[in-house]
């Protein structure tokens, strides 16, 4: 998407948001498109822009100040979870289960996991979508603060009525099993490989876990290592992923590295680990959210588009 493209969709998010009362979320993204506008000097009427946001977030005013004071809820309403969901669904090729799906995401992503969790049950009953839909599951179980959950899920649907592959199902465990690795957690997930007569559970001994599944479209990304300032590495768990771009959670608390990244830096040595190789590459950063309820409100949620790896 180019900084044109982008500018319109942060404002067109930016009014949406107003206009449903969510008045934080409404001057992030004039903040986020103001930031893009300052950087492109080559667009045109470049200062009308400039003086329109600006009028835009003042018109905000008192309201936003008197929400700013309130006291937030951790859920959001029914409307407003549509809102998010239809907002961010914008599937290049328009098919209705990828818009479905990147709507799910987009409310896990908000933390709306309960709703986010039903949303990928539907779709995991797809096979075009079943890997990516589990793996959702399983991260939003872990986004919410239970390994104990992912696991439980995992170990379900080895016995389940879902018609997995022994390859759906392989994909699904080296994607958890990495994260709990990591995570220094000692438990040896279970593994199912097919024969021509059944499919056993055995050890994951058994199984290369460095044989990449050939449906894998993309490398799935558990852990990103950045430099936002030069000789400080912060490494940040990989919340949801849509292809090459991933959300991470900065603390509000670290204000030095939320000031840093900002909308549009390019960072060329960001360090991806994924089940299978740790590698170098290149990200952009394409989203910056304050979080404004539930559990991680005050943190931010980074989203970056990985290149060249």
């Amino acid at each position: 998407m180019d900084a044109e493209s982008l500018i319109k969709s942060l404002l067109k998010e930016a009014e949406l948001y107003q206009s449903q009362g969510l008045l934080d979320e409404a001057k992030e993204k004039y903040n986020n498109a103001a930031a893009l506008i300052q950087k492109n000097e080559q667009l045109e009427n470049r200062q009308n822009l400039l003086d329109t946001v600006s009028e835009k977030i003042s018109a905000l005013g008192s309201d936003f100040d008197r929400a700013e004071k309130a006291p937030k809820s951790p859920d959001l309403s029914p409307k407003v979870q549509d809102l998010i969901k239809n907002l961010f669904s914008f599937s290049d090729d328009r098919d209705e289960d990828a818009t479905q799906l990147e709507g799910a995401i987009a409310l896990a992503k908000f933390g709306q996991f309960e709703r986010a969790l039903a949303e990928f049950n539907e779709l995991i009953k797809k096979d075009s979508l079943r890997v990516v839909s589990a793996k959702n599951i399983l991260r939003c179980h872990i986004a919410n603060g239970s390994l104990d959950d992912a696991i439980a899920q995992y170990e379900q649907w080895l016995s389940s009525d879902i018609v997995f592959s022994s390859q759906q199902l392989e994909s699904i465990r080296i994607f958890l099993q990495s994260i709990l690795d990591r995570k220094g957690i000692h438990k040896r997930l279970p593994s199912v490989v097919a024969s021509a007569h059944f499919e056993a559970v055995i050890q994951p001994t058994d199984v290369d876990e460095h044989e990449i599944p050939e449906e894998e479209e993309f490398l799935d990304i558990t852990l990103i290592g950045i430099r936002p300032q030069r000789g400080r590495l912060i490494e940040l768990d990989v919340n949801f992923q849509r292809g090459n771009t991933v959300s991470v959670i900065i603390p509000g608390k670290d204000k030095d590295t939320i000031n840093r990244i900002q909308l549009g830096l390019r960072m060329d040595d960001v360090e991806c680990s994924s089940a299978f190789a740790v590698f170098m590459a290149s990200g952009i950063v394409t989203e910056k959210t304050r979080i404004d309820s539930g559990a991680k409100r005050g943190d931010y949620r980074i989203d970056i588009k990985i290149e060249g790896a």
